[in-house]
């Protein structure tokens, strides 16, 4: 039976870089869903639900394929969301509450036969401990990277891992976006086994 094409439900550069590590062909489509959260929704709901809705919303448009959706979602110890900052000043309040502190990131992961509707999906959850940070620091490290397009404000794969007094987690991939242990794992339970097609 010939394989179904893969498909990734991202523009995310990170997230492109990550799935050409398991050597598959695959095309990438952006999908455009409400990322809102929903009222009494706990974090790890909201990462399944996200990753569940990309592959979900560009399936009936790619018959023929897997469609693979990954979100993540960032908590800090009170429960306060963190987001993609988008801008300097509101990097600059993210790293500064992150500060000392364990910050959670739970990535959501979906796979989805867009013929069948078959699914799995799982979440990822992934600890990071930051250092004391001041803000000299901070500001350098902004200065550096510009890391505004990055839940949490920082880039675990450049200058962000300078940041940290200690990482605790399975797969340090889902935090740069993509749970690739994870994936793989749902390939080969589906008949895809990465390190044997040629």
């Amino acid at each position: 039976m010939p394989h179904k094409h893969l498909l990734l439900a991202s523009s995310s550069p990170y997230r492109k870089e990550l799935l050409a590590r398991l050597g598959l062909a695959f095309s990438c489509a952006s999908p455009s869903i409400d990322e809102s959260p929903i009222k009494g929704e706990t974090p790890k709901e909201l990462a399944i639900r996200l990753a569940r809705s990309k592959a979900q919303a560009l399936a009936p448009k790619y018959p023929g394929h897997w469609v693979i959706g990954s979100d993540q979602v960032a908590t800090l110890p009170d429960g306060t969301l963190l987001s993609k900052p988008g801008t300097y000043s509101k990097a600059i309040q993210q790293l500064e509450q992150s500060s000392n502190k364990s910050v959670n990131f739970l990535t959501g992961l979906a796979l989805l036969d867009a013929d069948s509707g078959k699914l799995q999906t799982c979440c990822e959850n992934f600890t990071v401990h930051f250092r004391n940070l001041t803000s000299q620091e901070i500001e350098a490290y902004l200065r550096k990277e510009e890391p505004y397009d990055c839940a949490g404000s920082f880039k675990m794969e450049g200058l962000g891992i300078t940041l940290f007094r200690e990482l605790q987690g399975q797969d340090p991939n889902s935090l740069i976006g993509l749970p690739l242990i994870a994936l793989n794992n749902m390939l080969i339970d589906w008949g895809r086994n990465p390190l044997l097609e040629s």
